[in-house]
């Protein structure tokens, strides 16, 4: 990380270090903040008008340039980042979150300044939108694209990661961290999910059998990514981003639209099929999600208009007649 004033330093070491907060997390503080900061650089008129947004140089800030910031600074960055830089109600949202966590840490923490802009900005009226996902069909044109590849070692592989994406709901870089050691019993897997929590997950017979299956041809390698269980063609650990091109290019080899499904539309998918089909508690699929609030799961409650629909008529005044009287 370059081109970072101390002052963000020591705040993004003691999220990682004290709150435990993960690595993935600091990283995209670390973005937000900074791209905070080279608009405010603008906003105060003391950068060159001719200078390119992405070089601009943050690493002289001081706490004296974050006394200046009022909360109507606040409010221009994040109408900036909506103009200009396009962010929905979800990414304005996170931005919001980490300039209220970064000036509390300023204001409680280490008290370094006087009085906290960020106490009163508050968090953009978020959409209330329906998750997106998969249908089975859909899911069946997926699988089917990944078993037409001829590669056996890469076709074994992308299946496996597919299947645990569609099976467990595994966010992206829960995936990409699993090592072959952390799969035990045959049935479990941990990972490690969002503020640096470890969760159990319990795999199923399909995807105890794509994982044997890709263990067969996966090759040893002695690098330090040597317990990785997916592997590149390099033999390292799989990245983020190449298991996204990677699911990007059987999306689109489906015919499916790579603009609408995604990896974390593979999650939805995953945790759409089992509150729908498998009849799943919505407080059980908030722990195989590793959501840290219920209220975040229950999205997923608005999806099944069919079991709504039976509940109610599953009532035993269903049908209940009126009956007619004479007057």
């Amino acid at each position: 990380m370059k081109e970072m004033p101390l002052i963000l330093e020591d705040y993004l070491n003691y999220m990682e270090t004290i709150k435990g907060t993960s690595s993935n997390t600091v990283k995209e503080y670390y973005f937000d903040l900074r791209t905070f900061l080279r608009y405010m650089k603008i906003r105060f008129k003391i950068v060159d008008k001719e200078t390119a947004f992405d070089d601009i140089d943050i690493s002289d800030i001081d706490i004296d340039f974050i006394k200046m910031i009022k909360i109507q600074d606040l409010h221009a960055y994040i109408s900036y980042v909506d103009r200009t830089r396009g962010n929905g109600n979800f990414a304005k949202s996170r931005k919001v979150a980490s300039i209220r966590s970064f000036f509390q840490y300023l204001y409680l923490r280490v008290n370094l300044i006087d009085k906290n802009p960020a106490e009163a900005l508050e968090f953009p009226k978020t959409d209330d939108r329906h998750p997106v996902y998969l249908t089975l069909d859909q899911v069946e044109l997926l699988l089917n694209a990944v078993l037409e590849n001829k590669n056996e070692e890469y076709r074994k592989r992308d299946y496996a990661i597919i299947m645990l994406f569609l099976n467990c709901g595994l966010r992206l870089s829960e995936l990409a961290s699993i090592d072959i050691d952390k799969i035990r019993d045959n049935d479990t897997l941990s990972v490690i999910g969002k503020g640096n929590k470890e969760r159990t997950i319990f795999l199923n017979e399909s995807c105890v059998e794509a994982i044997n299956e890709y263990l067969k041809v996966r090759p040893t390698v002695q690098n330090t990514d040597k317990k990785a269980l997916f592997l590149s063609k390099r033999k390292q650990r799989m990245s983020n981003r190449a298991i996204q091109h990677m699911i990007d290019r059987y999306l689109e080899k489906a015919g499916l639209d790579t603009t609408l499904y995604s990896t974390h539309k593979l999650r939805h998918t995953a945790a759409t099929l089992m509150y729908k089909y498998g009849n799943v508690d919505i407080r059980a699929l908030k722990e195989i999600l590793g959501h840290e609030s219920v209220s975040t799961t229950q999205i997923y409650t608005h999806i099944d208009d069919d079991r709504l629909r039976s509940a109610v008529k599953s009532n035993p005044l269903a049908n209940r007649k009126i009956k007619k009287t004479e007057v």
